[in-house]
């Protein structure tokens, strides 16, 4: 590669011509492979003495980037095939090591992040993921405007410090203008939450809700089961824990019978596996105050049950009444369904985009965003936000925001 005759050097920090300097060795930039042949460029970069500046740079090329030896094509070329394979599958068939693949995507995601137009987001979802062995979490927050869905951010730990990182990030002027909150019951994140956005109104997930029943109604049936064979008792729980724990409308025939026979007995497991089947009838209302009798009375049979387990889950609902509450005074349109979605894919593609526990640690804080935020910022878009969720507020000044502390 030759400069065009008579052309003037770009200086790589002002972007504007300027007079030369001296050169430098010839440097070599890897290319897109053509026909199973590598392809490089070869260039002798030169140096400009930048007035403007003041100082001696380096020229700035257009199919290179800064000290980078592979070119923008490659970079790009390599991070979109790195959406489809693993990094390592994606280094092989092109003949590549992964450090380059880690490269191109990087910088692909760096630009994506820079160019990322944020708008307005009226609704957020908060979650987090395990992603190593051991109690290793990422903290995601998602935008989940109607017809909008997508990583906004991403903390490592699950910590209020690593969760404060989202607010400074976006800014004081972005987060006051949120208008839902979605999130689980830790309660770190219920306090930083209405700490940050004491304007908005926050729901409580119901997928939690209902993972939380099912695990409490799953120590049910493990203790009976126990205390059961302790006794010389028929095992008639065993191998019964999805058939209790699955919805009813997606049994089968034989499961639906088996169900039928498991009823008839007397015992707890019973008891709570019913309790769980009358709760589900909540989603069903659309009307606050009567979302929040059913609650109530719920909760009052379930500590009149004697199921311990079951009777921690009403005393937390008791707890968290309010918020659980604004999912229908949203209109039932707001929930983190979309986030645990998202979560389930960058839980089955963590191994195939990037291992975060494999990283050394400089390198993890600089791609904490990459192997989610690789899919979207390859091709970034300008997202326009629903106005359908701003709509709500004006002519709902009676929607309640967030309960008093109770500690």
């Amino acid at each position: 590669m030759r400069p065009r005759k008579g052309s003037a050097a770009i200086c790589s920090r002002c972007h504007q011509p300027a007079p030369g300097y001296d050169q430098l060795t010839e440097r070599r930039f890897e290319f897109i492979p053509l026909w199973g042949f590598f392809v490089f460029l070869l260039h002798t970069m030169r140096r400009v003495d930048c007035r403007r500046c003041g100082a001696v740079v380096v020229e700035e090329v257009p199919w290179g980037d800064g000290k980078r030896t592979l070119t923008r094509a490659y970079m790009l070329f390599l991070a979109r095939w790195a959406r489809r394979l693993s990094w390592k599958e994606t280094a092989q068939a092109f003949r590549t090591s992964w450090d380059k693949v880690f490269d191109a995507v990087e910088h692909v995601v760096a630009w994506g992040l820079e160019h990322r137009q944020l708008g307005q987001i009226d609704a957020i979802g908060v979650d987090e993921i395990q992603y190593a062995k051991g109690h290793k979490y990422l903290t995601l927050v998602y935008q989940i405007d109607l017809g909008v869905t997508r990583l906004l951010w991403v903390g490592k730990e699950r910590t209020v410090q690593s969760f404060e990182g989202f607010f400074i990030a976006m800014g004081g002027e972005i987060v006051s203008k949120i208008v839902f909150v979605c999130s689980d019951m830790w309660e770190p994140y219920l306090k930083l939450i209405c700490e940050k956005c004491s304007e908005a109104l926050h729901i409580l997930d119901r997928f939690h809700i209902v993972a939380k029943m099912n695990k409490a109604l799953d120590e049910v049936r493990a203790d009976e089961t126990r205390r059961m064979k302790r006794e010389g008792q028929d095992p008639v729980l065993k191998k019964s824990r999805w058939l209790l724990l699955r919805r009813s409308e997606n049994l089968g025939a034989e499961q639906r019978f088996r169900l039928r026979d498991l009823l008839r007995y007397n015992l707890k497991t019973v008891r709570a596996y019913l309790l769980k089947e009358a709760f589900q009838q909540l989603w069903d209302y659309n009307s606050p105050a009567w979302a929040g009798k059913f609650l109530d009375e719920w909760c009052r049979q379930t500590m009149r049950s004697r199921i311990e387990p079951m009777k921690k889950i009403a005393r937390s609902l008791r707890q968290h009444r309010e918020l659980i509450l604004n999912y229908f005074r949203a209109q039932k349109l707001i929930s983190s369904g979309v986030v645990e979605g998202l979560n389930h894919k960058a839980k089955v593609n963590d191994e195939k985009v990037l291992r975060l526990s494999d990283l050394p640690s400089p390198r993890t804080g600089a791609l904490s965003l990459t192997w989610q935020a690789a899919r979207t910022a390859i091709n970034p878009r300008i997202l326009l936000t629903n106005p359908n969720f701003r709509d709500l507020l004006p002519h709902r000044p009676h929607l309640v925001r967030h309960p008093p502390n109770p500690l």
